[in-house]
């Protein structure tokens, strides 16, 4: 099975899902029709394209890379856990999605912020 995810995988997404998830969406091939969405979100939000394929992401900076893989797969894990919330109560589920949103705000934030992302690339 492909795990098409520049910014995040498949184990990356499912760690922050949890054990209750629906065995439907937490699967790989679930995971990489969405993982492009969220990577287009990410690109989007940060105007800024981090990387086009595997090879451009491993040349960012390893801040870089836990930053966006971070952000990537506390989105996916969103839609894992809305898509089927059958698996668990509905109570734990609600806190883990605001858990993942905020996660996901924080790392959107530090993306934007220019000083923030001319430290990350350049170091500096």
């Amino acid at each position: 099975m492909a795990d098409f995810g520049v910014y995040a995988k498949f184990a990356s997404i499912s760690a922050r899902v949890g054990t209750r998830a629906s065995a439907v969406s937490n699967l790989v091939a679930w995971t990489d029709l969405i993982i492009l969405n969220v990577e287009t979100t990410i690109n989007v939000m940060t105007r800024k394209i981090w990387a086009v394929d595997d090879a451009a992401f491993t040349a960012l900076s390893v801040s870089t890379k836990t930053i966006l893989t971070d952000a990537a797969a506390c989105l996916a894990a969103m839609y894992v856990i809305q898509y089927d919330i059958s698996g668990m109560p509905a109570r734990e589920a609600e806190t883990r999605l605001d858990f993942l949103y905020n996660r996901f705000l924080s790392d959107i934030k530090i993306l934007e912020d220019v000083k923030t992302r001319d430290f990350l690339i350049k170091g500096v």
